[in-house]
């Protein structure tokens, strides 16, 4: 079954939650306490994230595990952390009702050694109906647990135990459990956990499985580096995450050289792109990343960069509290501090960056140019950068600056005399057009002009 990408993702603008940590569930599932509702705490969240202009919501594991998510026991059981699958239940209901969708993440290159069929495997042996279920048990051998035999973990954590994806009876149970989400938890896609290691017959016949019970599911996985496309094509996922475009968004500033983001834009989006067609998931940051404020040399760079991010080719997504400027640096083996828990959600209209990102939102959703338009390169500096998102009937040029100074920009672009601009940030601001060029004005320091054709002669 050949792909078609959601109609609704053309317009998605994502908000994405990592709810064992916002709102701080223990470390580690004992798998004796009753379950706690947390997560029905949500619920007052969804406010603030219809305020902000989100439409989708990008919710990390949430069913029985171990200890972070990543390490699931029970596909068909929302964790005791969280509460109860009627909690879940509740607030997919709650979020459709303000139309927002809901996609949740999802693990199926391995799971946490709490996963009943791995434990029947630990009791029983090489007797065991489930040895088959995950990669290379060698009975020959230890695991590093002491277990009596061997097996594949995810690299070298083994207490994340590898399935056997190419077993048939782990893809049927697999998709089985997809389509209880889909019935139980009206669930509109997946956010698919190290999707560049699975098994790619497997994507595929996900693919085959979730359109044929619904045509407007969506697919997305995580990438980290490769080719896009062989994973986002017609059999496969609707997209992956765009680390390449994360990278150079945060480089660029620290470096000063916006060459870095507009080669990978050009490269990805520009004219013979190679993912022209594809609509990638952008972002700042995330759950593995260290907070976008953290990261940034000059904060100030938090501006152009998130400018960039709503201007550019693809989906946009803000992750819990960097619209506020949350700062939080990833360590070495722990990602606790990238995932806070936030019991009160601050008064947001007092703090600038998000209101920024919400008047960057706005724009997109109003602006059907910067969704479905053309990207092209006009001028690329070390501390500028000049491009443009153009359909038949509209026009948009984004001119951003990381200079501690006010700058002029000038662009050639092939233009009437006298085609007017207006800066849709600022909208007082209007510029006029003259033999071929666009002359930027008064570009503050580490500003953003986003200026919209308005009138032709």
């Amino acid at each position: 079954m050949q792909r078609e990408v959601p109609s609704w993702m053309s317009d998605a603008v994502f908000y994405h939650i990592y709810p064992l940590g916002l709102v701080g569930a223990p470390v580690a599932n004992d798998f004796e306490s009753e379950p706690v509702e947390r997560m029905a705490v949500l619920n007052d969240w969804i406010p603030h994230i219809k305020q902000l202009g989100c439409n989708a919501l990008y919710l990390g594991p949430v069913f029985e595990s171990d200890f972070h998510g990543y390490d699931t026991a029970n596909y068909y059981l929302v964790d005791r952390r969280l509460g109860t699958n009627q909690t879940l239940k509740d607030f997919s209901r709650n979020l459709h009702h303000h139309g927002i969708k809901l996609v949740i993440d999802t693990v199926f290159n391995h799971v946490g050694r709490n996963f009943p069929p791995f434990k029947n495997l630990q009791s029983h042996g090489e007797a065991s109906i489930y040895k088959d279920w995950f990669v290379d048990v060698d009975f020959t051998r230890q695991s590093i647990y002491g277990d009596s035999f061997y097996y594949e973990g995810w690299f070298d954590a083994y207490n994340l135990v590898k399935l056997n994806l190419r077993n048939p009876q782990v893809i049927d149970y697999l998709l089985h459990a997809v389509a209880f989400w889909m019935d139980e938890f009206d669930i509109d896609g997946l956010r698919l956990d190290v999707a560049e290691i699975m098994d790619k017959d497997f994507l595929a016949a996900l693919s085959e499985f979730c359109r044929s019970r619904k045509s407007e599911f969506w697919l997305m996985g995580e990438v980290i580096e490769g080719d896009y496309r062989q994973w986002a094509n017609d059999y496969m996922l609707d997209s992956t995450t765009n680390y390449e475009a994360y990278k150079g968004l945060y480089s660029s500033h620290n470096d000063k050289n916006y060459f870095e983001i507009a080669h990978s834009l050009n490269r990805q989006f520009g004219y013979e792109g190679v993912y022209q067609d594809l609509l990638l998931y952008n972002f700042a940051d995330n759950h593995d990343t260290t907070r976008i404020a953290s990261i940034l040399n000059d904060v100030r760079g938090i501006y152009p960069l998130h400018a960039i991010l709503f201007t550019m080719p693809g989906i946009p997504a803000i992750y819990y509290g960097s619209e506020w400027g949350i700062e939080a640096v990833k360590g070495a083996h722990d990602d606790t501090m990238l995932r806070p828990p936030v019991d009160v959600i601050p008064d947001v209209t007092a703090l600038p960056l998000h209101n920024f990102i919400q008047q960057l939102i706005a724009i997109r959703h109003q602006q059907s140019v910067l969704k479905t338009g053309v990207y092209r390169q006009l001028h690329v500096s070390h501390e500028q950068l000049v491009f443009s998102r153009e359909t038949a009937h509209d026009l948009i040029v984004v001119a951003v600056s990381q200079s501690d100074q006010q700058v002029d920009i000038g662009v050639h672009m092939e233009l009437e005399d006298g085609e007017e601009f207006k800066d849709l940030l600022a909208p007082q601001y209007h510029i006029f057009s003259s033999h071929n060029y666009l002359f930027i004005n008064d570009v503050l320091p580490f500003g953003v002009r986003m200026l919209k054709r308005v009138s032709q002669p």
